[in-house]
């Protein structure tokens, strides 16, 4: 049996970590996360409040593990979102080409010059801020790199003898998109994702940090950072513990992603250990 990567294992081990915590946090959490107790405010770490409370005497981790919670799911609808769309919009580029690759591809090159943040500005303006609209804005951003990676996969498989066969057979580019081309783009898509979603839990958190996120009292780690950088002084810890959320999940899911390209690609992980 082959060796696993180090950097696949240590990076299923944070997911999972985080993920696991989030899941929980469905069920149990130490504390009401919104229950407020002022008298309580800026308590240490102790057998009742695990991480000690914040500036409005909030259990510590509560906040952090409904956090997770919203993280995780704003990552996972955003890039389910974008991706199914950037997909289509790849597959379809390549089975049709010519001029109509050309035109998909061009859009998908003005969506990159849209960040996540100008986008949810835009739509904060609009409808005001919200969990949606950063979903909403994240989903955007994530279109154009599924349409990328999903139509350069594509395109080397339209190449292989089995589709020939197909169209030999008389099978339409629908079918054979369907039937041919997407089982076997999945794999460079999964990757894909996974990189994707540590981006969409660092963008989520920034959102958040500006207010265009998470609105009170839903917590979440950027908003959290928010709240405690008038707070470094007197109570540093409230910024680290958020902080470090962000850098585990982020690194996690880099990680587990770079690992599943190791497995993927043989070709790039020879080329890194030589």
């Amino acid at each position: 049996m082959p060796r696993l990567p180090v950097n696949l294992i240590i990076g299923a081990v944070l997911v999972s970590l985080v993920v696991g915590v989030a899941a929980l946090s469905l069920v149990w959490t130490p504390h009401d996360h919104v229950a407020m107790n002022v008298r309580g405010r800026f308590q240490g770490p102790s057998d009742l409040y695990w991480l000690g409370t914040d500036q409005l005497g909030r259990d510590v981790v509560s906040q952090l593990m409904v956090a997770a919670r919203n993280s995780m799911t704003v990552a996972l609808v955003a890039v389910l979102i974008g991706g199914s769309i950037g997909v289509v919009l790849g597959l379809f580029a390549s089975a049709v080409g010519g001029w109509v690759e050309d035109l998909v591809m061009r859009i998908a090159d003005i969506g990159f010059a849209f960040p996540a943040l100008l986008f949810a500005i835009m739509l904060s303006a609009v409808f005001g801020p919200s969990l949606t609209i950063a979903v909403a804005a994240i989903a955007f951003i994530n279109i154009p790199v599924f349409a990328r990676v999903s139509r350069a996969s594509a395109n080397q498989i339209w190449t292989r003898e089995y589709v020939a066969a197909a169209r030999a057979a008389g099978q339409g580019k629908l079918a054979i998109s369907r039937d041919h081309i997407l089982p076997n783009i999945a794999a460079p898509v999964i990757v894909q994702a996974t990189i994707e979603f540590a981006v969409a839990i660092l963008a989520e958190a920034a959102l958040s940090y500006l207010g265009l996120g998470a609105q009170p009292p839903s917590p979440s780690w950027g908003r959290m950072l928010s709240e405690a950088q008038t707070l470094m002084f007197m109570a540093p810890q409230l910024a680290i513990y958020p902080g470090l959320c962000i850098v585990l999940a982020v690194l996690g899911f880099s990680l587990l992603g770079d690992g599943l390209r190791d497995i993927t690609d043989p070709r790039l992980s020879r080329s890194r250990r030589a």
